[in-house]
């Protein structure tokens, strides 16, 4: 089987971590999410993926290349247009992308799986197909129950007791909702889809596609098939996916790495001494990165391949991106964090650069800002970490 792994879009709701990385490229620890997609559809079998591109399409491009090293082959798919030597993103829909794909080759002349490039699954994707096969559908998707409660939040799916399709509804109130399966962005189509599809024009699959098919009664299932579901769709989406993925609950991944001690890993030429510092585990320190001594890191904590946190500054339940410096007087807790911005796990966003705030946050391969010297004045009297007040919090 093929599949297409949709991966143009914005993620304007992830913002600003997606300002400058696309959101199939979002890292989780040191893999990018799209990454976890490609490994779970090699291990079903497809060998064939195609995904559309777009914005900050050469990322995603130049991270997966033609596939070899994940054991596929992997095409692309750009939607837009190189204007005065800068690329434009047009994406042309989801199911536009499908369409524009099989145009141009024909791609599409067996069963293939479309999914979305932000999110983490262990779907058995055989499983999956076998449901689809069974009931002679011409579309399928996996859905998902949640709680009625959370229902708001997501495409609600209504169907029959067979999982034939009915109809759907768009984040109703829990009151209204007439079912609690949720569209998980998990598709299996057959070829004769496509004719479904208008060529040329922009053409989505939730919004146009599926309720066509409602509208014509032709076989379209949902597949209530129990599995992880990690959607990054917001900015707390992730934060919660970063902590599970510490704690060790998400699929396919595997810390990298030497265990210094329990619960603490690092990679290669890293400067770290856990005993001149307050450690608590999980912690993981990519390679190259400085953490000093007095630092107070207290897990789950991610710190990234070539970032710096200087002494007294107190890293708890935070992820640390690549190349970030942290500086003495930084309090982050709860916080995504980048030598830019401070993101905490309900969205809200600093923007240091914007804010000058870069003595608390900056890019570890720039000089140290204006307070160096307070900086080190203080890391001689804060060697166990910051007190309980009047510091810098990015909380």
């Amino acid at each position: 089987m093929k599949a297409l792994i949709l991966a143009a879009g914005r993620g304007t709701r992830v913002q600003p971590i997606t300002y400058t990385v696309p959101k199939p490229m979002i890292p989780i620890i040191n893999r990018p999410v799209m990454e976890f997609l490609v490994d779970l559809l090699r291990l079903h079998g497809v060998r064939q993926i195609m995904v559309n591109t777009s914005y900050l399409s050469n990322e995603i491009e130049s991270y997966f290349r033609d596939g070899s090293r994940f054991g596929v082959e992997i095409g692309y798919s750009f939607e837009g247009r190189l204007e005065d030597g800068k690329l434009i993103d047009e994406p042309v829909g989801s199911a536009g992308a499908i369409r524009k794909i099989h145009d141009h080759s024909g791609f599409f002349d067996e069963p293939f799986f479309v999914l979305c490039g932000d999110a983490i699954i262990d779907l058995d994707m055989t499983a999956f197909a076998r449901f689809h096969q069974e009931r002679a559908a011409l579309a399928s998707l996996a859905a998902m129950r949640v709680p009625k409660e959370a229902v708001s939040s997501y495409g609600i799916v209504v169907s029959d007791d067979s999982g034939r399709i009915e109809g759907f509804q768009e984040k109703p109130k829990p009151e209204d909702a007439r079912s609690d399966l949720a569209n998980t962005g998990i598709y299996l189509f057959q070829p004769e889809v496509l004719d479904l599809i208008p060529s040329g024009v922009t053409y989505d699959i939730g919004g146009q596609l599926f309720p066509d098919l409602v509208r014509r009664g032709l076989p379209f299932y949902a597949a209530n098939i129990p599995f992880q579901w990690l959607d990054i769709g917001q900015v707390g989406d992730y934060c919660q996916v970063l902590h599970r993925t510490m704690m060790g609950g998400t699929p396919g991944f595997t810390f990298p790495g030497r265990e210094l001690a329990p619960g603490i890993r690092v990679g290669p030429n890293v400067s770290f001494h856990p005993e001149r510092c307050t450690v608590k585990p999980p912690v993981w320190i990519g390679a190259s990165a400085t953490i000093h001594d007095g630092a107070t890191l207290l897990g789950p904590c991610y710190i990234g391949p070539g970032a710096e946190v200087l002494p007294g500054a107190h890293v708890e339940d935070s992820f640390v991106f690549d190349y970030t410096r942290v500086g003495s007087l930084a309090m982050l807790k709860g916080n995504v964090a980048s030598g830019r911005y401070c993101v905490n796990g309900q969205g809200a966003n600093v923007d240091v650069a914007q804010t000058e705030l870069d003595w608390i946050l900056s890019d570890a391969r720039g000089p140290h800002g204006p307070m160096l010297e307070l900086e080190s004045l203080l890391a001689d009297i804060l060697d166990s970490g910051p007190p309980s007040g009047g510091l810098p919090s990015t909380e």
